[in-house]
């Protein structure tokens, strides 16, 4: 078994899966109360790993509640996933479970209004894959190297003694793919691909799985993106190369769209080949800005991001800014421009 990218030995990582496994499972046979949550805003790997587990830990016979952090909206491109419709909002949770599950949040910030239950929780257990966890909770299972956070869901389920079905393995599946970038990315492994063909053998339709991801959007989304395209800046003096552009909630919504689905610009603005890092700036309606940084291989944008107070991978990264859009950019440029 290979080392994790932090140097520690997989033996260590099987260790770790085996302690959150063991935890859930006496969770389950007592029949306690176990809270599930992804990060604010979850992505398709946050939800997928919400999702699959909560399903897992009931057919083992916990008391199970799936939620995330306000706002509590999921966009249509998500909503389909199963299970999706039992979610939970973050209120209607009990406030000291037995059990609280954090799913793909990169720090406690990221858990929002729920980041308290990792305290009041008699037990708390961290499933995380991002380089830039600092380390949070009781019960941790974070592997740096893996492609997705569902893949160590699926270690847990397999620990549980759950037999993946078509259900679990949409859930599993679209957080594999949107997390690899349909196996794009550089942390697509020899394994990642063995894990999909696992999947893929309990009959899931993954061809559907990737078009209600990836290719299914309205139609307002077409003028929301000639707009966005239309005003990117592309600073190549600046680190290794720098694209960026901007849209924000109410712009969205000026062509009939949810702000969730400002998450889909970074894809675009990364294509362009003379920057090695893509930004995009998304205008909330609080008047900050939510930050999405792409990298091309050159830069660490984990460590910027960390920089300005967020995380993430190198390759993917973000952060929140209450400064000025002009003053945001500004920030970002000095941070590439030091590295």
């Amino acid at each position: 078994m290979s080392p994790a990218s932090d140097g520690r030995p997989a033996a260590d990582l099987a260790a770790a899966t085996r302690s959150a496994a063991a935890v859930l499972a006496e969770a389950a046979q007592s029949r306690a109360t176990v809270v599930l949550s992804g990060h604010v805003q979850p992505d398709a790997d946050a939800l997928g790993s919400t999702l699959a587990l909560a399903e897992g830990l009931r057919r083992r016979g916990a008391r199970v509640l799936a939620t995330f952090p306000g706002p509590f909206t999921l966009p249509a491109s998500l909503g389909w996933i199963p299970g999706a419709d039992g979610l939970v909002p973050a209120d209607a949770v009990p406030s000291s479970p037995d059990v609280f599950v954090s799913l793909d949040a990169a720090s406690p910030g990221r858990l929002g209004e729920l980041a308290g239950l990792l305290d009041r929780a008699m037990t708390s257990v961290v499933v995380d894959h991002h380089a830039s966890n600092p380390g949070f909770g009781q019960v941790r299972l974070v592997d740096p190297t893996a492609p997705a956070t569902v893949t160590l869901v699926a270690d847990l389920l397999d620990g549980l003694g759950v037999t993946l079905d078509r259900q679990l393995a949409t859930c599993l599946y679209a957080g594999l793919a949107a997390d690899t970038g349909s196996f794009r990315f550089g942390s697509t492994r020899p394994e990642t691909h063995e894990f999909a063909a696992r999947l893929l053998g309990t009959g899931i339709d993954h061809a559907a799985i990737s078009r209600r991801l990836f290719d299914t959007a309205p139609f307002g989304w077409l003028g929301l993106l000639s707009v966005v395209a239309g005003r990117a800046a592309l600073e190549p003096e600046v680190g290794a190369g720098l694209v960026w552009t901007w849209s924000s909630t109410a712009e969205a919504a000026e062509h009939g769209l949810p702000g969730e689905q400002l998450e889909a610009l970074v894809d675009v603005v990364r294509s362009a080949e003379e920057a090695d890092v893509a930004c995009v700036l998304k205008g909330q309606d609080d008047g900050s800005w939510s930050v999405s940084l792409r990298s091309r291989g050159a830069t660490d944008v984990a460590r910027v991001a960390m920089a300005l107070g967020g995380g993430g991978h190198r390759a993917a990264a973000g952060y929140t800014s209450s400064a000025d859009r002009e003053g945001t950019v500004a920030a970002l440029r000095a941070q590439l421009c030091t590295r």
